[in-house]
């Protein structure tokens, strides 16, 4: 007869659903509140630049004119002076503020990666044809208006051409990171598309199980039928049980370990219904609740050697199952039928899954005489 080593109920293993194995199966929630947070529509609809230009505004306002030498001619710490460097801020403040509303601008029509020569001819022209005018203008009304003499136009052009080359650097900071965050933004993008078709693969995956499942049973109830009503109807029951779980979790990446395994034996239960004593279920798992699995991982192995093996009551298949080192392993002696074919879509299937959700294959080895699958768990 079988051998169980547990005994499971359906109503506690519901109970064992943690808010860790959510999280784990539902990772792209935080991707989704990143996508709508402040900062990630911050970054796209601009730069967080306010501290920045809050202590470079007043720097180059107040730098520039001491080392061209403009304030010499001011009484220094008359209220004339002070007012002359808040003038001058406000030089600083309309430059910066004009390069920047342009440079925003350009963004709209002009980017690096399409249209670099393009960038390069829009900058040259829009930057200096905008700030010498301005800053030749406003300085020489800061002469008129604090100094009481002529413009100095030597020291006026002087301070013109310090003002466009700090524009200049300026600029290439703000396309600097401007390139580092569209760089970031792509490499954004690109993980969130291998996400999803990651997802799409797997839900792909997902999809074959139901098919290649019904497929195998309704040939052995249709056999049930035929033979031996009585044990028809206990086979359907059982049968029923058992898809009962596959609907409940064709929807979920990973189960628990502790479900997966009660599924497998009322699965290995549905077939002693036919096999009866030509093949015996064995497991040493215990304290099992903080894994999570692929769903179906373990029917899949014990279909796969019922499928591919020769097994009697006086020769019978026996499968064993245990959890060594992040793996649960499967092992059965072999016998394998005159008629074998290759293992076709359920290891296959199973593979793909653990690669895209475990990023690891599953290990298969044929050793003295079993057959063994090493798939792999994720502790909770």
């Amino acid at each position: 007869m079988i051998m169980y080593t547990s005994n499971l109920k359906w109503t506690k293993q519901e109970k064992l659903r943690t808010n860790k194995e959510k999280s784990l199966l539902n990772t792209n929630v935080k991707s989704d509140s990143y996508r709508n947070s402040p900062t990630n529509a911050n970054l796209k609809g601009g730069l967080n630049d306010i501290g920045f230009r809050l202590v470079l505004i007043p720097f180059f306002g107040i730098a520039i004119p001491w080392i061209t030498n403009m304030v010499d001619t001011l009484d220094v710490g008359s209220w004339n002076f002070k007012l002359s460097f808040l003038y001058t801020i406000g030089i600083a403040y309309i430059v910066w503020e004009g390069n920047r509303f342009l440079l925003f601008t350009l963004r709209n029509y002009f980017d690096w990666f399409n249209k670099p020569l393009q960038k390069i001819g829009a900058l040259l022209l829009v930057v200096p044809f905008y700030t010498v005018p301005i800053s030749v203008l406003l300085l020489s009304f800061w002469y008129r208006l604090f100094a009481n003499v002529a413009p100095e136009w030597s020291k006026i052009w002087l301070a013109t051409a310090i003002i466009l080359i700090c524009v200049v650097f300026i600029v290439h900071v703000y396309e600097t990171v401007f390139l580092v965050k569209e760089a970031e933004s792509e490499k954004l993008a690109n993980a969130r598309l291998e996400v999803a078709r990651a997802e799409a693969e797997l839900q792909g995956l997902k999809t074959q199980i139901d098919p290649h499942f019904i497929f195998n049973s309704l040939n052995t109830l249709s056999y049930f039928i035929d033979i031996n009503s009585k044990k028809a109807k206990i086979f359907n029951q059982k049968l029923s049980d058992v898809y009962r779980y596959i609907l409940q979790n064709r929807d979920r990446d990973l189960v628990l370990l502790v479900e997966e395994l009660q599924f497998a034996q009322d699965y290995f239960a549905m077939l002693k219904v036919r096999y009866d004593d030509a093949m015996y279920l064995n497991h040493d798992l215990l304290e099992i609740d903080q894994y999570l699995v692929l769903p179906n991982c373990l029917q899949l192995l014990i279909e796969n050697a019922v499928k591919h093996n020769e097994f009697s009551d006086q020769k019978p298949l026996k499968v064993n199952i245990n959890l060594e080192k992040g793996y649960i392993i499967v092992k059965n002696n072999m016998s394998v039928k005159r008629s074998h074919s290759d293992y076709g879509i359920g290891l296959s299937n199973l593979d793909e899954r653990s690669r895209l959700l475990f990023k690891r294959p599953l290990s298969i080895l044929v050793e003295n005489g079993y057959f063994i699958v090493k798939v792999p768990v994720k502790k909770v």
